[in-house]
């Protein structure tokens, strides 16, 4: 089963930290990273750019709103990305336990990916019938 996994951090312990600091991070995660790629069950994944740089898109008021930076006021944002593939939720804990980001102050959440091949089959047919 795939878990989408969004991993949190702090963005000013990253911008404290030295380029030794980062790098030492960096080369720690993606040796994990590499390992659990390796074994099957990273399948992808994406690091992000600063909150500074998101933007936020909400309807409100019957019309489109785009606001700057995240959605919600949080020490933590989102840094990235990661889709696994494990047995079931308890598995994809473990792996993710053992990410050296979450000894490092880092946190992810873990959720079930949800499968819509078959509504998107079924739209995709009801859009098809609709325009004859």
């Amino acid at each position: 089963m795939k878990y989408i996994c969004l991993g949190y951090m702090d963005e000013t312990k990253w911008e404290s930290m030295t380029e030794k600091e980062k790098q030492t991070f960096m080369d720690t995660c993606f040796e994990y990273d590499h390992e659990m790629h390796k074994n099957g069950h990273l399948k992808g994944g994406e690091g992000l750019q600063s909150s500074r740089n998101a933007a936020t898109v909400r309807y409100s008021g019957g019309k489109v709103s785009v606001t700057d930076g995240p959605f919600i006021e949080t020490k933590e944002q989102i840094g990235g990305i990661m889709i696994l593939e494990a047995r079931d939720l308890n598995h994809a804990i473990q792996l993710m336990s053992n990410h050296p980001s979450v000894s490092m102050g880092g946190g992810w959440e873990i959720r079930p990916a949800v499968d819509i091949s078959e509504q998107i089959a079924e739209s995709e047919r009801r859009i098809k019938n609709s325009k004859g």
